[in-house]
């Protein structure tokens, strides 16, 4: 692990501030939840993703969806690409999310270019593909998306698709 340098006391109620640095580094939000983990004299904090404990369905979905419309597929949580299948999947994969997908998450809206189309999958990198993005929504809250992204053209089949998946994440994870 690696010490930052900044110190910080503990008030009188338990509470520290995270510098804002950390937090924009790190892109923790105003009211976004924290994992607190404790291993013997060290105190640990990681973002909190309900997506991550979909992690298992989440990869069983994207290849069944790749199977069924022979397009590539990936979920992502409010940061990263958390599941892929299909040849573009070593490109995405664990890689954050762009602010553009981001705006797109907050606008809690699907997103459908069926033609080849520009689009910034990840930062800073600007891209030709078809391609539907449905985000998936969980008690009101946008807390990831569901993209099918085409290197030729996209169809209702992949329009559907991504809209029963999305649906059926946001519910699953709701449970």
């Amino acid at each position: 692990m690696k010490s930052t340098g900044v110190v910080r006391r503990v008030d009188d109620l338990g509470r520290i501030v995270i510098p804002k640095e950390i937090r924009r580094t790190l892109r923790i939000r105003d009211g976004e939840s924290l994992e607190i983990f404790v291993d013997r004299e060290m105190i640990a904090l990681k973002k909190f993703s309900k997506m991550t404990d979909m992690d298992e369905i989440s990869k069983q979905l994207v290849d069944i969806v790749n199977n069924v419309t022979g397009q590539n597929v990936f979920i992502t949580d409010r940061d990263n690409f958390i599941a892929g299948s299909g040849n573009l999947r070593k490109k995405y994969l664990n890689k954050p999310i762009s602010k553009a997908l981001e705006l797109i998450m907050k606008e809690r809206s699907t997103i459908v270019e069926h033609g080849l189309h520009d689009i910034e999958l990840v930062e800073s990198v600007l891209e030709k593909y078809a391609y539907v993005i449905s985000p998936v929504i969980m008690n009101g809250d946008a807390i990831g998306l569901v993209l099918i992204i085409s290197e030729q053209s996209i169809g209702q089949v992949e329009e559907k698709m991504a809209d029963v998946v999305s649906k059926f994440l946001g519910k699953h994870i709701e449970e």
